[in-house]
């Protein structure tokens, strides 16, 4: 008798996905230790459990093969709102000024308002590049130390220097991989205008892939893609199916 077995990019009940759920209701936690009893080193330390898990699930997810598209939707989603909670509790205490948070989350909401017209064409959302991925290791450093500057005494100091340091740069490389973002959907765009858009799409026809140069990857017509996190080729998509990517860690939406 076969043994039916569910395809790998439409797995829900996965060792990935569950770490990934945990990792989710660990936000409200954090962000209520940090204003509410404002304790600090319980925060940090569910930060680094956080962290922690982001590493484990994608080594899970490659060694055992169990990436899958939910995974691709709720490692990124998770990480943006550690991000998020972290920030929020450092200005509202006063740590970072508001400002800091204004230029994050504003990159944020300029690659957002190019997913429409991706989809137009028949894209889905880009997968995450290398330096979305550096940007957001170097704001998870941050704020931590941030964190710890807030207190008196040669630790403070230290931690508000590193941590500073680790802000500013994550910030510029999130905004630079913002723009790589930008250049590579915008090259997609006059790709996809060149090329009768949505047509595959409307006629049910085998999906195109294309590489980063927004060329044609005839080595991968038509097949989903669930490889290594490297590989950056975007695909145009069918009605029924979701975004393609680069692996699990290729996200549902850019770092």
């Amino acid at each position: 008798m076969a043994i039916r077995t569910e395809p790998v990019g439409r797995r829900v009940w996965t060792v990935p996905n569950l770490l990934s759920v945990v990792r989710l209701l660990g936000v409200p936690v954090f962000l209520w230790l940090v204003l509410v009893p404002r304790e600090d080193w319980w925060a940090l330390g569910l930060l680094a459990f956080a962290g922690l898990s982001d590493w484990l699930d994608g080594k899970i997810a490659r060694l055992w093969n169990q990436s899958s598209r939910i995974g691709e939707l709720l490692d990124p989603m998770a990480d943006r709102l550690y991000i998020f909670a972290a920030l929020l509790g450092l200005v509202v205490r006063g740590i970072v000024p508001w400002w800091l948070m204004a230029v994050l989350v504003a990159r944020d909401a300029f690659l957002t308002l190019g997913l429409p017209l991706l989809r137009h064409y028949g894209y889905g959302a880009l997968p995450v590049n290398f330096a979305g991925k550096t940007a957001t290791l170097c704001l998870l450093y941050s704020f931590p130390l941030l964190f710890v500057a807030g207190y008196s005494g040669i630790a403070g100091d230290i931690a508000q220097t590193v941590g500073w340091a680790f802000a500013i740069w994550g910030t510029a490389i999130y905004w630079w991989s913002g723009l790589l973002y930008a250049v590579h959907a915008s090259r997609l765009v006059r790709q996809g205008r060149g090329s009768a858009p949505n047509s595959a799409v409307r006629n049910g026809t085998a999906p195109q892939q294309w590489n980063t140069a927004g060329n044609v990857d005839e080595s991968r017509h038509g097949s989903g893609r669930h490889g290594s996190e490297a590989n950056m080729s975007v695909g145009r998509r069918s009605d029924d199916a979701g975004p393609t990517s680069g692996g699990r860690k290729g996200a549902g939406s850019p770092h």
